[in-house]
């Protein structure tokens, strides 16, 4: 009679926690989406876990002639063989865009930019042929 005994006690509170896990998956889906996603970068990766776009914020840093850079957030969009095609920059000095060719070639680019009260538009192809305006 023993064993009978303690399969139901088993039996009892394998259904308590059972409601009880029922109850807190219910009560996790009843808060809905969270308003805010706090963090101090982001990164989506596709099925096989490579990067394929990423938020960083950018610390300020020293630049190779000495003067120091700003604080940078970036957003970077990276194609299936690991190019960042897409680049988008902010900081207090200046902000930018820069789109790149296709995997495979190295020069060939768009780059929009503002730096203080100047801004530009650069085009290259892979020729090496290049056209910067400026207003």
């Amino acid at each position: 009679m023993k064993p009978q005994r303690l399969l139901v006690a088993l039996t009892v509170v394998n259904i308590v926690l059972l409601t009880f896990s029922w109850a807190q998956s219910r009560t996790v889906a009843a808060q809905g989406v969270a308003p805010v996603l706090r963090g101090r970068a982001l990164e989506i990766v596709d099925d096989r876990g490579r990067v394929r776009a990423s938020i960083q914020v950018l610390p300020a840093r020293a630049q190779k002639d000495g003067s120091l850079s700003y604080e940078t957030v970036l957003l970077r969009l990276i194609t299936e063989k690991g190019r960042p095609s897409v680049k988008i920059g902010a900081s207090e000095e200046s902000a930018g865009l820069a789109l790149s060719g296709p995997s495979g070639t190295k020069d060939t680019y768009v780059q929009l930019g503002a730096k203080g009260n100047a801004s530009s538009l650069t085009l290259r192809n892979e020729d090496g042929r290049e056209q910067i305006l400026k207003p």
